[in-house]
């Protein structure tokens, strides 16, 4: 277990980061960091998760004075084009029919950085999750509940009717969900 001298900050929105946090036991507080998570053309995956974890820590180091600091971003991958959120409920009905019947990757970049120590680590975990052919109506239903608004892929494995839309995956789950649990934790205690 993890028990920092330090305060640990998470710099994320995510209610859902937040959930897995508090699973492993940490003791942590959170905040919101505002930053136009730009998808630059071209760029690999693996670069746009840790430039994003990266910009969102140094957007952190301005609130936040000797802390831990950690955060963290989702993307979704289908066939080399990277899918953040959705835009609207339109967009997220072209995502979720894209993604029907399909294999994607799941990108989460990360960032962690001591402040004392000036210890800096950015790392990256991917996972292969497969979805089940998707109807119509199923995509619709889902769009109405708002749950895919603030996701990338346009779906949350974790929490709703999302969760049926998955068939299999390969690799870490809590990356689907949002954070790299085990991997994240092992970095943390390297930090501490």
């Amino acid at each position: 277990m993890i028990t920092a001298a330090q305060q640990i900050f998470l710099a994320s929105k995510s209610p859902r980061r937040r959930k897995l946090l508090k699973q492993i036991g940490l003791k942590f507080k959170s905040f919101s960091v505002n930053l136009n998570e730009e998808i630059l053309e071209g760029e690999h995956p693996v670069q746009t998760v840790k430039r994003l974890a990266q910009h969102k820590l140094k957007e952190a180091e301005n609130k936040i004075k000797d802390a831990i600091i950690i955060t963290a971003d989702t993307i979704v991958v289908l066939n080399q084009e990277i899918i953040g959120k959705p835009k609207d409920e339109k967009d997220a009905a072209k995502i979720l029919n894209k993604l029907s019947g399909k294999t994607h990757q799941v990108y989460t970049g990360f960032a962690i950085l001591n402040q004392k120590t000036n210890k800096k680590i950015v790392s990256y975990e991917k996972t292969f999750v497969t979805f089940r052919k998707l109807t119509k109506s199923e995509i619709l239903e889902y769009i109405k509940t708002g749950s895919p608004m603030d996701k990338a892929g346009a779906y949350g494995i974790q929490d709703d009717f999302g969760a049926v839309f998955v068939e299999k995956i390969n690799g870490c789950y809590y990356n689907v969900v949002g954070l790299p649990i085990q991997k994240l934790y092992r970095q943390l205690l390297k930090i501490c």
